[in-house]
């Protein structure tokens, strides 16, 4: 890989420290060994365009995933273009059968490439990978490479054909981001381990309620919050008529939103008052919301990255005596629109705390046990 001396490597860290605020950060140095100049630049370059954080961040990480991958399978970094032989060893490499690999140790990714990947932490995948992964892969190495004002092979025929038949040789049936959904009782189990006795539970608590509360935000939106997206609103009288707390959060483009679409959810209540104690009691009035607490009870300057998101909700889920494998991070955002149903909010009403876009979409979060006790199932019962 070009630049790859110590003296490159500190100027990447660098620069990628610039635009911290759309990357996962604390992979900082780790991205600065993996990407070459000319990526750090094109990141850099996309950034100032203006693209979507959320963008940005899945862009980042397949980048560093396909160069860890160029470097590991051929010796040498992405070339770009990349030619029709490299696509086409990608697609090799990550759709395959586990039936026939069984019987045969050369088919799918070479044993020594999957070594090193696992080894350098990029690749965690047991088996093939998800086709929406490899497409999703193969969509943003194409658009980078629009960037850098070059064109691939990426609508070849071969490539499409290889994909469709690894696709239909190896069926995968689609499982749930989250098994189970963070309902509202689920929810308040994993609140009960968060006293108020440290940061990291103060902090923690403000996570759950804001994701959940907010309509089920994703784990990037909840991890890149700042300060400066919240705006103090007037109180909301309650049931019992005392006033309530209420801030909104201006979201900006969001994955559902349109590119001129400013995004806005609104906080109401607890959720705002245990956001809060934790901004009170980390000192932050400014910047990023959720950060890092050290074992010293240090807080971070820095945001904490989406995984970390997920990491916290398994802690809790562990915590509170429940099914680790059965919850992640997504589980708050189906959970709320479950919840939602489970209280008999409308779909429509829901949808606007959520900011999905359609009905069929918002509705697919629906966990089947949900339906089958509902009373749509029950009209004959």
């Amino acid at each position: 890989m070009s630049g790859t001396s110590s003296g490159s490597v500190t100027s990447r860290a660098e620069a990628l420290d610039a635009i911290a605020a759309v990357l996962p950060i604390n992979r900082r140095d780790k991205l600065a060994e993996i990407l070459t100049d000319r990526d750090v630049e094109t990141l850099k370059h996309l950034v100032k365009e203006g693209m979507g954080e959320n963008t940005i961040r899945a862009l980042t990480s397949d980048l560093a995933y396909l160069e860890a991958w160029s470097l590991a399978a051929t010796g040498r970094p992405l070339p770009w273009p990349a030619p029709e032989a490299l696509l086409l060893k990608f697609v090799a490499h990550h759709l395959w059968d586990p039936a026939r690999r069984e019987s045969d140790p050369g088919h799918g990714m070479p044993a020594e490439v999957e070594e090193v990947l696992r080894k350098g932490g990029s690749l965690r995948s047991a088996g093939p990978h998800a086709p929406d992964t490899v497409r999703r892969r193969l969509a943003n190495w194409s658009t980078l490479t629009r960037w850098r004002g070059a064109q691939g092979a990426f609508t070849s025929p071969a490539l499409k054909t290889a994909i469709r038949l690894a696709v239909r040789a190896v069926p995968r049936q689609r499982r749930r981001k989250s098994a189970k959904a963070v309902t509202g009782d689920v929810l308040a189990k994993l609140l009960t381990t968060c006293g108020d006795h440290n940061l990291r539970d103060l902090r923690d608590r403000a996570i759950l309620m804001l994701a959940f509360a907010s309509g089920g935000r994703r784990r990037s939106e909840v991890a890149g919050l700042r300060k400066e997206q919240l705006t103090i609103e007037p109180p909301v009288k309650g049931q019992d008529g005392n006033p309530l707390p209420s801030l909104s959060i201006r979201l900006g483009r969001t994955k559902n939103s349109g590119a001129s679409q400013d995004e806005v959810v609104y906080l109401t209540g607890q959720p705002v008052d245990a956001l809060n104690t934790w901004l009170a009691a980390a000192k932050i009035d400014g910047g990023s919301v959720f950060r890092a607490v050290d074992r010293w009870g240090n807080v971070s300057r820095r945001a904490l990255d989406p995984k970390a998101i997920n990491d916290i909700v398994k802690q809790r889920v562990a915590m509170a005596g429940l099914e680790v494998e059965e919850f992640s991070a997504h589980g708050l955002r189906s959970g709320y629109l479950t919840e939602a149903a489970n209280r008999g909010i409308p779909l429509p009403e829901a949808m606007e705390q959520s900011r999905h876009r359609s009905v069929q979409q918002a509705s697919s979060y629906y966990n089947s046990a949900a339906r089958r006790e509902g009373r749509a199932a029950r009209l004959l019962s």
